[in-house]
């Protein structure tokens, strides 16, 4: 069983939700990120997503953008970002780590050489932003043989044929963009999510983790009633952006709002 099974499948004994937190690899440093995702981790944090820093990041908004661009002038590669995982994997071999980002990088370095190199540094799974399930051939076969899941979007434009699709060829869990749009927009409407999470449940039997538009404590508890995982990104990254000469604050405030979060999806 993969540790993203695990994780799932030891949280839903106890009656939680995960809590997965992004935060984009290299923003603040090279040498903050490793160091942040095992605070991350203290204050609650189930699985991480880590980004993958490219140069165009369509499907995210200006907060994301502008961390990738911060990673990026700190000279973060897809090759950095795999040997940091391979230093948390020092301390941590139980805590899911999910790369996140798009197919360019990926296709530079090579699928197969990707696969292999993810699966040595302790990846657990994989999201590519622009790769379609109807499209992902190669990859998720390559991914699965070594152990690896491949995670897919559903969004609420999403029809019943793609939701069949992502079933069937990902696994680990689901991801639900529960806004039209790009990341850190608009306002949750929590009734709405509740309803498509149902709907993806007719014919997905991952788990169903929710992302954008969760901003505090009280969004994470109300997505938390109804989904699988909460998954939270813009708000830690703003934070980082805030704090992006003091790495000693960047440690203190982003664990601090997983923390508050956490508190909240448990009580």
């Amino acid at each position: 069983m993969s540790r993203i099974a695990t994780c799932f499948s030891e949280l839903k004994s106890q009656g939680r939700q995960a809590l997965i937190p992004y935060i984009t690899a290299g923003d603040g440093g090279q040498s903050l990120t490793v160091p942040l995702m095992h605070e991350m981790v203290k204050a609650g944090a189930d699985v991480i997503e880590l980004g993958i820093p490219f140069s165009d990041p369509m499907a995210d908004g200006p907060v994301i953008q502008l961390a990738c661009e911060r990673a990026l002038k700190h000279g973060t590669r897809l090759a950095d970002v795999l040997d940091m995982v391979k230093s948390f994997r020092q301390q941590d071999d139980k805590t899911p780590v999910v790369l996140m980002g798009y197919m360019n990088p990926v296709e530079m370095m090579g699928h197969e050489v990707f696969a292999d190199a993810a699966a040595a540094a302790g990846i657990d799974g994989v999201l590519l932003v622009d790769m379609p399930p109807e499209e992902a051939e190669e990859m998720p076969q390559l991914l699965k043989d070594r152990n690896i899941d491949t995670i897919f979007l559903l969004a609420p434009t999403s029809q019943k044929s793609r939701i069949k699709a992502v079933e069937k060829a990902g696994s680990g869990y689901v991801y639900y963009v529960s806004l039209k749009g790009v990341t850190g927009s608009a306002i949750l409407d929590t009734a709405d999510v509740e309803r498509q999470v149902a709907r993806i449940r007719e014919d997905v039997s991952q788990p169903v983790g929710v992302g954008f538009g969760i901003r505090d404590a009280a969004s994470a508890k109300a997505v938390a009633a109804v989904a699988d995982g909460v998954i939270v990104g813009s708000v830690l990254v703003n934070k980082m952006a805030e704090y992006q000469e003091d790495s000693a604050a960047i440690l203190r405030e982003v664990p601090a709002i997983l923390n508050d979060m956490r508190q909240a999806m448990d009580s």
